[in-house]
């Protein structure tokens, strides 16, 4: 018989993790301005390099990693878009705006925000725990599916709200806090958000 508990737990554990984290935030706000489908494959595709291979090949490759220089490069990238989202013109037929950029730029931010994070952390224990690293792997891309999905569909449903430069301020705003967060958290090694 199938045991289902590594999928299960995993999925509980790293769902209640991310419920409200910084990157189910990042989600909203990119989903917001761009396009829905890209944001949500970029993250996902964040969610797997970083937490999915950490969960298989264990805590190996979180060690390799200098997690102050990490958390320094995450804050930069956010206060650069945070910048850039702030300077851009709305409606300006950037280049920012087409998928691709979209699914980079996501794919860049989540996995940036992801390397040691508590969700690293816990796959690669929940993977030790359980000795199952696939059926971990199963639960934890499940529940960040399932958390990515609401905060993509969040974002995508505020701008029909929002108007366009409120929305594009608030991001703004929310980038630009996120990447000086990760500085100070790099720099005193102190966790300010979840």
């Amino acid at each position: 018989m199938l045991d289902l508990a590594p999928l299960l737990t995993s999925f509980s554990i790293i769902f209640l993790a991310e419920l409200g984290d910084k990157t189910q935030i990042c989600a909203i706000m990119l989903s917001s301005r761009s396009s829905a489908r890209s944001v949500f494959m970029g993250a996902m595709a964040a969610f797997f390099i970083v937490d999915g291979l950490s969960a298989l090949l264990g805590g190996e490759l979180l060690g390799l990693l200098p997690r102050n220089m990490i958390g320094l490069a995450a804050g930069i990238a956010f206060i650069f878009f945070g910048i850039i989202t702030l300077i851009r013109r709305e409606k300006s037929g950037c280049a920012c705006d087409y998928a691709g950029a979209s699914f980079l730029r996501a794919f860049s931010l989540i996995a940036l925000m992801e390397l040691g994070d508590k969700t690293q952390i816990f796959s690669i224990l929940l993977a030790a725990n359980f000795g199952s690293p696939f059926m971990v792997l199963a639960g934890i891309m499940f529940a960040f599916m399932v958390i990515t999905g609401i905060g993509v569909f969040l974002g995508y449903k505020i701008l029909r709200i929002i108007p366009e430069r409120f929305l594009r301020n608030g991001a703004a705003a929310v980038f630009i806090m996120l990447g000086l967060t990760q500085i100070v958290e790099a720099l005193f090694n102190v966790n300010i958000l979840p």
